[in-house]
């Protein structure tokens, strides 16, 4: 092994004589687990240190979702120096490889991103990757068992207890998951993911005034984060949300300010979630033209898929069609996209949480009442009801429904409803 040893944020050895080359690695650790938009600093290191394999890799997995024409110069740089580099470094070199390789393949990565974690326990931006990439295949159990398998090695460590959080509550633990939050912010107060556990907790069990006094409470912490947590996709997701529930006018002109932002193309095919949602801002403001081309480049790129992903991708496929409908004002039409037994929770391939699905789940009961469907509605509205039954909105759905089948219960639906809405607003 050439070249001088020295060792990043977690510990481990990397073979490169240069600090700059080290603390730009850091930096990058940190705007990643603290979803920082300074990631591009990822870019310092092999500038520092061309040879450095563990600069080059991570160069390259970045550089892909933003300049992808960069990236095999980084890879080639880091593969070339391969037999030079360090254990550590060589285990993050075959997973990015397989990340960010034209066929990838998701399960491999994860396993690769795994043996990482059990040789190198401390690395937690590949924890952190491995947990998005067990989000997208919808496997919750899994990202719990990694953080939990690294954690008696990371006790004190800034994020770790975010990560935990977001694994528990995806599992439906939702006591534990506000522990671990809470936990996180003994340690770092400002651990966005941390802050993001927790108000999806207060979120699902309705405690909506908590909610919105705490994340007020923390918003002074998120003028460095990216837009992944604080842009566009929490924009449009609340209007689509207030739109369903026939609010949209509190909002004035917003909605349509933000589909002429969106019809900016620089803003497509960064987010699947996001690319679902700008379908349905397109339509709902009128830019139908924009939407046919957005739902063109998605089946586009969907067709240049692996057979296994695009079968995987089918569902998410649906929903942005579906939503295109809906916001035509199309209802029957995006209905039977979306099917006579949908459920938002087969479409997590797209990249949303529990509660970021659920206003598709609210869109379908809408579409449901909307084609006349009331008995079906008010089926599916009550097993929901019964799960999480501090929820206004859905107590005013099942209060429609039972109006239309003519049934009794509506009047006392409708002074539940009208409880939780003071309870919860005043």
């Amino acid at each position: 092994m050439e070249g001088e040893v020295k060792r990043d944020r977690w510990g481990y050895e990397v073979n490169t004589s240069s600090d700059a080359c080290i603390s730009a690695i850091n930096s990058y650790y940190l705007q990643v687990l603290g979803y920082g938009r300074k990631r591009s600093v990822i870019l310092e290191a092999p500038a520092h240190d061309p040879n450095c394999v563990l600069a080059n890799i991570l160069a390259a997995n970045f550089i892909c979702s933003s300049n992808p024409s960069l990236a095999p110069s980084y890879l080639h740089a880091a593969n070339i120096r391969l037999q030079q580099a360090t254990g550590y470094e060589k285990a993050v070199f075959d997973a990015l490889n397989c990340l960010i390789s034209h066929d990838r393949d998701i399960d491999v990565a994860v396993e690769l991103f795994s043996k990482i974690l059990k040789d190198f326990p401390r690395d937690l931006v590949s924890l952190k990757m491995a947990q998005v990439l067990c989000f997208y295949m919808a496997r919750p159990d899994l990202s719990l068992d990694l953080v939990e398998q690294v954690l008696p090695k990371n006790e004190h460590e800034n994020y770790i207890y975010g990560m935990l959080s977001f694994a528990l509550l995806e599992v439906g633990r939702m006591e534990d998951a506000e522990k671990a939050a809470k936990k996180g912010f003994e340690i770092y107060n400002e651990d966005s993911w941390a802050q993001h556990g927790l108000c999806h907790v207060l979120q699902y069990e309705c405690r909506f005034k908590e909610a919105v006094e705490f994340m007020e409470e923390c918003s002074r912490s998120w003028g460095s984060l990216s837009s992944f947590m604080y842009v566009y996709l929490n924009a449009v997701g609340l209007l689509l949300r207030v739109y369903i529930r026939g609010e949209i006018d509190i909002f004035g002109d917003r909605l349509k300010i933000l589909g002429g932002c969106l019809t900016d193309q620089a803003f497509w095919y960064v987010e699947w979630h996001l690319d679902v949602l700008i379908v349905w801002a397109l339509a709902s403001t009128g830019a139908f033209d924009k939407g046919e081309d957005l739902l063109k480049g998605l089946k586009d790129r969907i067709s240049k898929m692996s057979k296994k992903k695009q079968q995987r991708m089918q569902r998410g496929m649906l929903l942005a069609e579906a939503l295109y409908q809906y916001g035509k004002g199309n209802n029957k039409e995006a209905l039977d996209l979306l099917g006579p037994d949908f459920d938002a929770n087969y479409c997590k391939i797209i990249g949303a949480s529990d509660e970021q699905l659920d206003v598709f789940n609210e869109v379908w009961y809408v579409l449901l009442l909307n084609t006349g469907q009331a008995e079906k509605a008010t089926e599916v509205i009550k097993m929901r009801v019964k799960k999480r039954e501090g929820v206004p909105f859905m107590w005013r759905l099942l209060e429609r429904g039972y109006s239309m089948l003519g049934r009794p219960e509506a009047t006392a639906v409708g002074e539940k409803a009208k409880y939780l809405e003071t309870a919860y607003f005043n």
